[in-house]
């Protein structure tokens, strides 16, 4: 019950109560006094019906923040919002990095091979049987630890990219850069892998310097990318190769033309061209290179890398001096060579895979080259390697790899003895943690 419907009520009583004094004083008159206290009953009975109105009104209320109150602690709080976590890390000039590397440790037994302290591979310098060699020698190293931290920066004009990266191959073991580069847009200034003699196509070695017929060189330079569709792009660069024997004056340049012409089948060609000057004089130098890359199935690949070059020793590893003077430094010869190497590498499980590989090289038969050294031995006809290796990770941030590689060195001129051939002979392991 409310308040509308007692004054509903209210209204048709207090009519009645009005018709019905008339009436009353037409059947039977009516004393003064009878009237004012009929009067005084009407108006006390409404007065009682309007307070039980208000009385009513005020518990209907109540009863409404009653149920309000019940329905609020029958609900079930709303859960607190979760903040996500994790670390954020900027530098002090507010760009995004991450931290990567591996901690590794090599280890070999060296059958035959160079004399240098250092474990990796010596091919082009091991001494000539029966000359010198170096036999049954165990080395061991940490130098190829590496760290490396990659940056980003947002801006109003695109992402500015950068990236650090360092190990300890350095001359006694001393920290040296292996990367130290910005990127742009399609720019990228500072040092990586060189635009002509790249690592892609190389088959998995344990070594840290690769075997003969690939490259692992890093060089200084400016580079600019464009990319014709997904499939194909074009790199040109500016290089400074280091080259020691030379005085530079100009960068080399470097092209690089890569098409995926599938999910399975990925080509590069790639050309050099760079001056080599002396006090004296100056030459051309340029070489061409050709790799490819193929997945036989969804566990077997294959890389293979070629190189022709003329007069450059500093961009393909393992080569002979790239070119000789005279003693008015006058260029007299170049070398020239080629090189190839190849590989196949089984997925045999998410913890096991091994890579089957082979290297060569060969230098062209320049007479002017040739007798322009005193000491033959020290330049090579040939060079080859074979190798062989299985890698194991029993947990993800593992591998462990174990390498067998064998190889020769035929050099133009005999040692005393008459040996042209000079052998590596080796066992390879190492362990690493990646992170």
């Amino acid at each position: 019950m409310n308040t509308q419907f007692f004054n509903f009520m209210l209204k048709p009583l207090t009519l009645a109560c009005a018709i019905a004094l008339p009436v009353a004083t037409h059947a039977a008159p009516a004393t003064e006094a009878e009237v004012e206290h009929l009067r005084a009953e009407v108006k006390a009975l409404k007065a009682m019906m309007q307070q039980y109105a208000q009385q009513q009104n005020s518990l209907s209320n109540h009863l409404t923040e009653i149920k309000a109150k019940s329905a609020t602690m029958a609900a079930p709080s709303p859960a607190p919002v979760a903040k996500a976590e994790g670390l954020s890390l900027k530098t002090k000039g507010g760009a995004e990095f991450s931290v990567y590397g591996n901690v590794r440790a090599d280890a070999l037994y060296q059958a035959e091979g160079g004399s240098a302290a250092r474990l990796y591979n010596q091919i082009s310098t091991v001494p000539l049987e029966g000359s010198g060699e170096s036999s049954d020698r165990l080395k061991a190293s940490m130098a190829a630890t590496r760290l490396g931290l990659d940056f980003k920066t947002a801006t109003q004009a695109g992402d500015v990219g950068g990236k650090i990266e360092v190990d300890f191959l350095g001359a006694n073991d001393s920290l040296r850069i292996r990367h130290a580069y910005l990127t742009y847009g399609d720019w990228l200034v500072g040092q990586t892998w060189s635009n002509f003699a790249v690592p892609d196509y190389m088959p998995e070695t344990i070594d840290a310097l690769g075997y003969v017929g690939g490259a692992v060189k890093r060089t200084p330079q400016v580079r600019y990318s464009y990319k014709f569709d997904p499939a194909t792009n074009l790199v040109i660069a500016a290089e400074d190769s280091k080259d020691d024997s030379s005085n530079m004056r100009l960068p080399a340049l470097t092209a690089s033309l890569n098409h995926k012409f599938s999910d399975t089948l990925m080509v590069s060609a790639r050309a050099m061209g760079t001056e080599k000057k002396t006090d004296a004089d100056s030459e051309t130098a340029w070489g061409v290179g050709l790799g490819a890359k193929l997945d036989l199935t969804d566990q077997t690949f294959l890389k293979a890398d070629y190189y022709h070059v003329k007069g450059d020793s500093s961009f393909v590893s393992w080569t002979n001096q790239g070119f000789v003077t005279n003693a008015n430094k006058d260029i007299i010869a170049s070398n020239e060579f080629d090189s190839i190497t190849l590989g196949i590498t089984q997925q045999f499980n998410p913890q096991w895979r091994g890579t089957l590989g082979y290297g060569y090289m060969k230098a062209d038969n320049n007479d002017d080259y040739i007798n322009a050294f005193a000491d033959k031995t020290k330049i090579n006809k040939a060079l080859w390697q074979a190798w062989a290796n299985v890698f194991y990770s029993p947990v993800k941030p593992i591998s462990l790899g174990l390498e067998y590689v064998y190889g020769e060195r035929e050099a133009f001129g005999a040692a005393p003895n008459g040996s042209t051939k000079g052998e590596d002979n080796r066992i390879n392991a190492v362990a690493m943690y990646n992170f």
